[in-house]
């Protein structure tokens, strides 16, 4: 008996995790500039504010999870042994994992907020350091694979690719397709 209490427990608990993110990441899609608090976040999941301090001590720590365990921007670390096939994959995952419903605004949002919120400016540091050591990752290895030069601009390389990804997420002007991708991965490589 004691055994089905605690399976309940665990899918209770479950169940209000992924409903406190799924708050955050709403929250964050609609705020248009108002702070999301986690007040607001606790209220939205129908969970006492105790219980998002729980699992995470700050708000940016549940922002930063609700972005990338919540909105599929888990960035991959292919090892496939081919630099290409390696970078494509990360280049064509973030593109489309940006651009999901539930995804799109938030990520929109913080862009926009981090810009006067100091919590948000930290978050947005952390979310973009962590994307760009996986990319980094890939062209270390394929660098050691003697498939890019040894004084190959790495730093160059993720910006290039970064650099198209915001320019086009924030101003809308060109897709972030396959195609797209495929096309900034040769770019990219070219010029290596």
């Amino acid at each position: 008996m004691h055994h089905e209490r605690a399976h309940t427990g665990r899918r209770r608990n479950e169940a209000a995790h992924q409903a406190i993110l799924d708050a955050a990441l709403r929250l964050l899609g609609e705020s248009e500039g108002t702070p999301v608090t986690i007040d607001a976040i606790a209220r939205a999941a129908g969970v006492g504010k105790q219980t998002v301090y729980r699992w995470w001590p700050s708000k940016g720590a549940l922002l930063l999870d609700a972005l990338t365990e919540r909105a599929a921007l888990q960035v991959p670390t292919p090892d496939s042994g081919s630099l290409r096939e390696g970078l494509h994959t990360i280049i064509a995952a973030t593109f489309r994992g940006a651009q999901s419903d539930s995804t799109a605004p938030a990520l929109r949002s913080l862009v926009c907020e981090a810009a006067h919120d100091p919590h948000l400016a930290e978050l947005l540091r952390t979310f973009t350091g962590q994307r760009r050591a996986a990319v980094r990752a890939v062209l270390e290895r394929g660098r050691e694979r003697g498939e890019l030069a040894a004084d190959a601009d790495l730093e160059l390389m993720i910006d290039e690719f970064y650099g198209v990804f915001w320019y086009r997420f924030i101003l809308g002007h060109g897709p972030l397709d396959d195609a797209v991708a495929a096309r900034l991965t040769d770019s990219i490589l070219a010029g290596s």
